[in-house]
């Protein structure tokens, strides 16, 4: 089979990048693209640097964002992650096999605490807290998963949505926040 030209640089520049992720301390699988603009980072503290482990063939289209800090971000196989996603994974973030997670998408696993109004917000520690999204799920354009959420296998979350508690396997949800409105 007889490849184009723009092709061909195109497989020849996520080669590079996937070098480059690699050689940077991540583990990235076989097959795995890597778009244009995107960002793997370990974090910056030298004692204790986060993980990123990129399963098999999965895809991170253009600006893609992937920040561990000191936590860890564990992305399965055949995962296809859209333009402009970000995920931060100070408390950890698994993402199962097979999801298909569109442009635009937010997956923290950190917040910070309320104190009191004498006290700055922003020198207040982190509360870190696992998220975890299972096997075969679709998040639509634009979902914000909040830290601590476990989104089971299965299931597919409407464009815009905000998901703030845990979805069983198989809910079909949408809004702000989510709403189980049905199953598959």
């Amino acid at each position: 089979m007889l490849l184009s030209l723009t092709h061909r640089m195109q497989l020849i520049q996520a080669a590079w990048r996937r070098a480059w992720v690699r050689a940077t301390g991540n583990h990235v699988g076989a097959a795995v693209m890597i778009g244009a603009h995107c960002n793997v980072a370990r974090g910056h503290a030298r004692a204790r640097q986060g993980t990123v482990l990129i399963g098999d063939r999965t895809r991170l289209e253009q600006g893609v964002l992937l920040h561990p800090h000191t936590g860890s971000i564990r992305i399965g196989c055949d995962v296809f992650l859209g333009p402009g996603t970000v995920i931060y994974g100070h408390g950890g973030v698994e993402i199962g096999d097979e999801c298909l997670i569109a442009m635009h998408c937010r997956i923290l696993s950190s917040n910070h605490t309320v104190p009191a109004p004498d006290v700055c917000i922003r020198s207040q520690l982190d509360i870190l807290t696992p998220t975890r999204i299972g096997r075969d799920v679709w998040l639509g354009a634009g979902v914000t998963v909040l830290a601590g959420v476990t989104i089971g296998d299965g299931c597919i979350v409407g464009a815009g949505a905000v998901v703030v508690h845990d979805l069983p396997p198989g809910s079909v949800a949408v809004g702000n926040p989510a709403r189980i409105i049905r199953n598959r």
